[in-house]
């Protein structure tokens, strides 16, 4: 019992480790003071303002401070959904698929901020926003995990994902939900390089659920999003099943006429 415990425990071994990091810095920012709280999330976000005057280093720090409420209300839901990407895609594609997440939608989204504000699209202020967390990372695995789904489940997860997304889009996003759907893209471009092909088990199928329902409220991100959101992204699963299953029934009697 205690050999399978510890095989658990290496096979989980990169979730386990960035949840005890986040729980640790969790709960000594419950216990600062209300002044240098704030100073830890200055400090440690990747906003213009950072980023201009080279801390890179908040590239990393942010993805270890997470500012969203009870810890208890998010870190079961992002355990999940690691533990789902590191069963079935392996601990170095989860790192992989985090960390471009985070560092690419970060750059991506502070450069367009950077030339939104140079033309006067956005106000100069947007520069000292607050942007710590894990969020951009998450998304990220939820698109890597598109490569390790049975390919005739994959139509209908994109279809979900890319219809939400342009729900949260369309509904006037702002720079975070960009961020968000950024990196979902940069882990679905990801996902079609690891060529992985793992055994889904009930429980693997059980956390894939529980990881991506807490990804999909990190996309949403409110009352309004959420609702519309589920309504479109099934609306776009269905409809990308469909035209998957056309498409191969058409090759299907293609192949039966030759």
């Amino acid at each position: 019992m205690l050999s399978g415990l510890l095989a658990g425990v290496r096979r989980a071994r990169v979730t386990l480790s960035y949840a005890v990091i986040v729980a640790t810095v969790t709960a000594l920012m419950v216990r600062m003071d209300p002044v240098m709280h704030d100073a830890l999330i200055r400090h440690a976000s990747t906003n213009l303002h950072n980023l201009s005057r080279g801390r890179v280093g908040t590239l990393v720090g942010s993805a270890f401070v997470v500012d969203a409420g009870s810890i208890y209300l998010w870190l079961p839901g992002l355990v999940c959904l690691l533990l789902a990407a590191e069963l079935t895609c392996g601990a170095w594609r989860l790192v992989v698929s985090f960390v471009t997440g985070h560092v690419g939608a970060t750059l991506l989204v502070a450069a367009g901020l950077a030339t939104a504000v140079k033309l006067g699209w956005l106000s100069a202020s947007v520069a000292r926003a607050s942007d710590v967390g894990m969020s951009y990372g998450a998304m990220a695995v939820v698109g890597a995990l598109t490569g390790a789904l049975p390919p005739r489940w994959r139509p209908a997860w994109l279809g979900f994902w890319f219809a939400a997304a342009a729900v949260v889009i369309a509904g006037g996003a702002g720079f975070t939900d960009v961020g968000h759907v950024v990196a979902l893209a940069l882990g679905v471009s990801l996902s079609t390089r690891f060529g992985v092909r793992p055994r889904w088990s009930a429980p693997k199928v059980a956390l894939l659920v529980l990881g991506a329902s807490f990804g999909y409220l990190v996309l949403a991100d409110g009352m309004v999003s959420t609702v519309y959101g589920l309504a479109w992204g099934t609306l776009g699963a269905l409809t990308a099943a469909g035209f998957s299953r056309l498409r191969v029934v058409g090759r299907a009697e293609e192949q039966h006429c030759c």
